[in-house]
């Protein structure tokens, strides 16, 4: 199970490389995909799932990466993605109207939470690569994310004796929780260094602080996502989302910490850094 685990991860991170350093068309198609797996693995979850409220928001997804690969970025969220999401809410409308009783609120509720919390909050990883200089910022949302998760598991296994969410998470602990930001930030300097190599540009000590400051902070808002993911599973009792990465689960099973830091990244790097 370790090995497998150990290789499909391998193989994930250098997928993951590659199409994020390759930038534009590669980046777009990789995180659409994963967006557009993710949503049709979190609406599956309830029995007797809608088919045809999965299609509609797989489709808003994809539109979503349409309106990136435009060049619409979140700079002109006012009209685009504000568009996006209002007709997006009056198809749902229109399903909860037309379809009653069959649709229920939390029925309708699902795709909207479902586009937002998967679609949205990952887009922003492509969002980073879009900045100058995002093949190198991008680093920092993996840093904070599977950097905290190391750093966390490893200090929990060393010293971890105080449960942090027993009900949620029984192995994770106090201890491994500061092990992983301390560990995040940690990275962030040692990137801040390698950094300066990579983009050309001098390395000074502002930079350093907010690198080591956005993996601190992206560190720690990657466990509420893990617990948020951790959470939705508890709740509808099962043991992963999907089945797709040998030794780990489905998608969100592997970017569900990261769900949460994308968008807390991209925007610590444009009031720190740019």
């Amino acid at each position: 199970m370790f090995k497998t685990r150990l290789l499909s991860g391998i193989v994930l991170v250098a997928i993951m490389v590659v199409t994020l350093y390759l930038g534009g068309l590669a980046s777009l198609l990789m995180v659409g995909f994963i967006s557009v797996v993710g949503v049709h693995e979190l609406m599956r979850i309830p029995e007797n799932a809608s088919k045809a409220l999965l299609v509609v928001t797989e489709l808003a997804t994809l539109i979503l990466y349409v309106l990136l690969g435009l060049g619409y970025t979140f700079e002109s969220y006012q009209y685009y993605y504000l568009l996006l999401l209002s007709v997006f809410m009056m198809v749902l409308m229109c399903f909860y109207v037309f379809g009653y009783p069959r649709y229920e609120l939390k029925d309708i509720m699902l795709p909207f939470f479902a586009f937002f919390y998967v679609t949205v909050m990952l887009s922003y990883i492509f969002q980073v690569r879009f900045l100058p200089n995002g093949g190198a910022y991008v680093v920092l949302v993996f840093l904070s994310a599977w950097g905290n998760d190391t750093c966390a598991y490893c200090v929990g296994v060393l010293f971890g004796k105080h449960k942090m969410s027993p009900k949620l998470s029984p192995k994770k602990s106090i201890e491994g929780f500061v092990g992983g930001v301390v560990g995040a930030a940690i990275l962030g300097v040692l990137y801040a260094l390698l950094f300066g190599y990579i983009t050309k540009e001098p390395v000074t000590a502002g930079l350093i602080i907010a690198f080591a400051a956005i993996c601190g902070i992206g560190g720690m808002i990657s466990v509420v996502g893990d617990l948020a993911a951790s959470a939705i599973k508890r709740q509808y009792e099962i043991k992963d989302y999907g089945k797709l990465i040998p030794g780990h689960g489905g998608i969100l099973d592997r970017f569900d910490s990261m769900i949460m830091t994308a968008p807390i990244v991209y925007y610590l790097i444009t009031i720190f850094v740019q």
